[in-house]
């Protein structure tokens, strides 16, 4: 059973426009992360061409980099989490859970094909153009473990070799090879000519509660409509947002859910609460098992393409068992987190289903 922080709100764009929405109006401060290796620098004002320069990491060693150690719930808002514009370096990560997570991407693609790659007509050109930015980005960030020149791609992890002209004219080959190459999920909203984005394609092994294929052409609106107070504190801001937003800006946040049925991050259910399609809350808590509740923590970025005008979604995922959150010292803060989550959106995430067990044993350190 998965607590998703709102299935697809903070996957697509009122994920980043809820965020600036309310740390505008809360003043909350962000966090960042940097990759391990680049240097820890300020975002000021900048050119476009500076803001995209990237800095190489030549004695870069994936093994002996650990995943992102972040714990987002202790920002204090459910949904103003932290964010910040960032520079285009940081936009893809890697760590010594690489090769694991290839090899769990190929058997979610094997295993649930139709649910984890979207390509149509309209999604194409963005597919085509957001395949050249990754393939051209990661052997200048990664030249250690990736060599490209105009025919062909090489990872040098894996060993395999691509070429790259065939995915250039194949949005489905271009899917794939990202897929076996970095392990971040990408969801395409395209625009639509009428002044709306839609989901028009995506490559997604690792969803958080979202099921793809069913939201092909829904608009923002379409998609985030059961999120408690989307209507009427998010949606006004979307479209003026989108309209500010320049070819090449890359902004992130991180975004946080509980996770009670094991840690595997293939999950089209979001197990949340839709009284309107006759769900009903349990009389009393269902009984949890702890050994297979984890802390599921999603590293997001957001960014514009130049040509086509497509808005991607890159999504991360990393996995935290609430044992180690315990042991950490920050069981507490999660439970505090929770507890004040309000009422309807607390409904919304499942917390009636759990909560007695999870928040028993995240207290424990009191």
């Amino acid at each position: 059973m998965a607590l998703e922080s709102s299935t697809f709100m903070y996957l697509l764009l009122g994920t980043a426009i809820a965020v600036i929405i309310l740390q505008r109006l809360y003043g909350r401060k962000s966090q960042h992360y940097h990759q391990p290796g680049a240097t820890e620098s300020k975002i000021t004002p900048r050119t476009q061409e500076k803001a995209d320069q990237v800095t190489p990491l030549l004695d870069f060693d994936f093994t002996n980099v650990p995943p992102i150690p972040y714990r987002p719930f202790k920002s204090g808002l459910h949904v103003a989490m932290g964010i910040k514009k960032i520079q285009k370096e940081d936009w893809i990560i890697m760590d010594r859970g690489y090769l694991d997570r290839l090899d769990e991407r190929k058997t979610v693609m094997e295993e649930h094909r139709e649910s984890t790659i979207g390509v149509n007509d309209i999604s194409a050109p963005a597919i085509v153009e957001l395949f050249r930015e990754v393939m051209e980005h990661i052997p200048k960030r990664f030249p250690t473990m990736f060599h490209s020149d105009s025919q062909t791609f090489k990872n040098l992890v894996t060993k395999k070799t691509y070429n790259l002209q065939k995915a250039l004219h194949d949005p489905v080959v271009a899917l794939e090879t990202l897929s076996e190459n970095v392990e971040e999920d990408f969801y395409l909203m395209c625009p639509d000519g009428n002044g709306e984005f839609r989901l028009q394609g995506f490559i997604a092994c690792f969803p958080g509660g979202f099921d793809g294929p069913s939201r092909i052409g829904m608009s923002f609106k379409d998609i985030h409509g059961p999120v408690p107070g989307y209507e009427e504190r998010i949606a006004k801001g979307v479209d003026k947002f989108v309209s500010r937003m320049k070819g090449g800006d890359i902004i992130e946040r991180f975004n946080w859910s509980l996770q009670t049925d094991g840690k595997d991050l293939f999950r089209l259910d979001g197990n949340n609460y839709y009284p309107e399609l006759g769900q009903t809350l349990p009389d009393e808590p269902v009984p949890i098992d702890i050994d297979q509740s984890y802390l599921r923590c999603e590293r997001q970025s957001l960014i514009v393409l130049k040509e086509t005008g497509a808005i991607i979604f890159t999504v991360r995922a990393y996995m935290t068992s609430l044992h180690d959150v315990v042991n950490e010292g920050n069981g507490v803060e999660l439970a505090d987190a929770i507890d004040s989550m309000p009422e309807k959106l607390g409904h919304y995430k499942m917390r009636p289903f759990w909560e007695r067990d999870v928040m028993k044993y995240l207290r424990q350190q009191a």
